[in-house]
């Protein structure tokens, strides 16, 4: 065949920035963001962006600069999106949750340019400073930041640090400003740190390519058709919202955003705005489900979820279905943009009872459609195990959605890429369909007597039962078996009466022993009023390994509720060690 040149008419490097472009276009009038007092139409959003963008340009941001933004999902945060990009830079969303030492590295670390911040975190952001002004590593010659505010765009504060405010830069900008086109789809869009549970975050770099091939990915899969309302219940700091940051622009959809996610506040969402979709951990299912009568309002028709994160119990879902919210699960981390895997639901399973529909849907699924392939792997051998449902290996990934690298750690990054595969360090199961199961954690793996016990599967058992709210199951010493389950029990609201300080340890260790094999039953259950948590909301489970250590399996003198764990930052022993101890420390979806 003859030699045919790419040119502008048949090649133009892929970013979801573009997407905002079209739907100003053929999204006109419809409403692009809710929040509180505030409505934006898509044409507006564009505008508001392209402002922005004209104003990042004039105070000399350029091509490949980080801008840091330090905030919840309120407007400003989404409008960054596309903005940032705008210019050629590439946007760095920081956790709201992190004390200020951790903002303070981050943002030594990406030697961000200009640093914005909500007025809510101005604290934070101060404290954040001060740090870096004590860090010896920064010299004189290091540049700061430049600092600007972002405050209430309906309800101005007057909160501020420095002189600069997010209105204002809007205000004064250009809405005629032509946005930057990359000239190489593998530049960098955007720069997201590792939640770091285990050793010092990681800035992971994503691709206008891999971003782009991602939000069309997860919209197909999801079924998301045009037009959605979309309830930001997810942290958009978090893989840029899974994505659907650029996703709502690409279906025009409606943007609800919240502040800070109640229970009554996504029920008022809902029911106002008539909320279609919305993506959360599964800690979140637990808000929702112990609304009170008068926070809770009708889900008709069913609310589209998307999950991911810790494995949510098939029992956990189930009761989410029952409420009206329509759940699929998915599997990621933050190296590969987001989610990597979607329980992509069949219609032949309608016809199962609930229960196993509910098991099915615990599964992590396929891959999304951007990754060449997924695999659950001997981490020795890179054999691919048997798809038999009980042979354990790595899940493992390779596809153009996978993260550039880590920023200024190329020996990390080498160690992530080893084999030509991404190794996420997570245990998993492939059953006859083709369909992934996370197992555990490879560090979560309990070995009793030579036996491999899935900490998820009894965690699962124990959310089965109508008075836990969130479990964490974890290993403990044992002197014969090497070591036992021990779970860790966090009690629904209505059964934490102030006067009821011990809780019947017998009954949810009976309930194991009806649902589980002997040697998978906890030797001991210990009941927190909240399970120690990271700060995108998972599970600290090594915080409980330390507690677990102090316990033993025939003492039964911890019965009493406790108000926290041992604080220590000490890692637990690991176990079944498929990879490199330094890269668990991955933020999981």
């Amino acid at each position: 065949m003859d030699k045919l040149s790419k040119c502008g008419a048949n090649y133009v490097p892929l970013s979801p920035v573009t997407f905002l472009e079209r739907a100003a276009t053929v999204y006109t009038g419809r409403t692009s963001v809710i929040y509180e007092g505030t409505r934006f139409t898509w044409k507006q959003t564009y505008d508001r962006c392209r402002c922005l963008a004209s104003s990042l340009r004039s105070l000399n941001v350029a091509k490949n600069d980080v801008v840091s933004v330090l905030a919840p999902n309120v407007p400003a945060l989404y409008e960054m999106h596309f903005a940032v990009p705008m210019v050629g830079a590439v946007l760095n969303t920081i956790n709201t949750r992190l004390d200020a030492k951790n903002v303070a590295t981050i943002l030594r670390h990406s030697e961000a340019k200009v640093f914005f911040v909500d007025y809510q975190y101005v604290q934070l952001a101060g404290d954040a400073f001060k740090s870096l002004a004590g860090d010896e590593s920064v010299t004189a010659d290091t540049s700061l930041p430049l600092v600007v505010v972002i405050d209430n765009v309906h309800a101005p504060t007057g909160v501020r640090l420095g002189q600069l405010e997010y209105e204002q830069l809007v205000q004064r900008g250009n809405p005629k400003y032509v946005p930057h086109v990359p000239d190489d789809e593998w530049d960098p869009i955007a720069l997201n740190y590792t939640s770091g549970t285990t050793s010092a975050p990681k800035g992971v770099v994503y691709s206008h390519r891999g971003a782009y091939l991602s939000t069309l990915s997860l919209l197909l899969q999801w079924e998301v058709r045009s037009e959605p309302v979309y309830m930001w219940s997810l942290p958009m700091f978090h893989c840029n919202g899974w994505t659907f940051t650029w996703g709502m622009a690409a279906r025009g959809g409606t943007n609800v955003c919240i502040r800070s996610p109640s229970a009554a506040e996504m029920y008022r969402a809902i029911s106002n705005h008539g909320v279609t979709h919305m993506c959360c951990a599964p800690v979140v299912f637990n808000m929702i489900l112990e609304a009170t009568p008068t926070e809770r309002s009708p889900i008709t028709p069913p609310i589209q979820v998307l999950t991911g994160g810790a494995p949510p119990p098939a029992p956990l879902l189930e009761k989410m279905e029952q409420l009206g919210f329509h759940v699929t699960h998915a599997y990621g981390l933050t190296e590969a943009t987001g989610p990597a895997m979607v329980c992509e639901w069949q219609a032949r399973w309608n016809q199962l009872p609930r229960a196993d529909q509910a098991r099915i849907k615990a599964r992590q699924g396929i891959s999304v459609l951007t990754l060449a392939d997924a695999d659950v792997k001997d981490p020795i051998t890179m054999e691919s195990v048997a798809r038999d449902g009980r042979s354990v290996g790595e899940i493992v990934l390779r596809g153009s959605s996978i993260m550039k690298g880590y920023y200024k750690d190329s020996t990390a990054t080498s160690e992530a890429f080893k084999s030509g595969w991404l190794r996420t360090g997570d245990v998993a199961v492939v059953h006859p369909d083709g369909y992934v199961e996370l197992k555990d954690r490879s560090k979560d793996v309990i070995i009793s007597g030579g036996e491999n016990i899935s900490s998820v599967e009894v965690e699962t058992v124990l959310y089965s039962h109508p008075m836990v709210s969130e479990v964490a199951v974890v290993a403990m010493p044992h002197p014969h078996w090497g070591e036992t389950p021990c779970a860790f029990v966090s009690l629904k609201k209505e059964h934490l009466k102030a006067d009821s300080r011990k809780v019947d340890e017998e009954k949810f260790i009976s309930h194991c022993r009806k649902n589980l094999p002997r040697f998978m039953v906890p030797k001991r259950v210990v009941f927190l009023k909240d399970l120690p948590k990271t700060s995108t909301g998972k599970i600290q489970k090594f915080q409980l390994r330390e507690v677990a250590t102090t316990l033993s399996s025939t003492d039964k003198s911890s019965q009493k509720l406790l108000t926290k764990p041992n604080r220590s930052n000490t890692r637990g022993n690991q176990r079944f060690q498929p990879h490199e101890p330094q890269l668990l420390a991955r933020s999981r979806l």
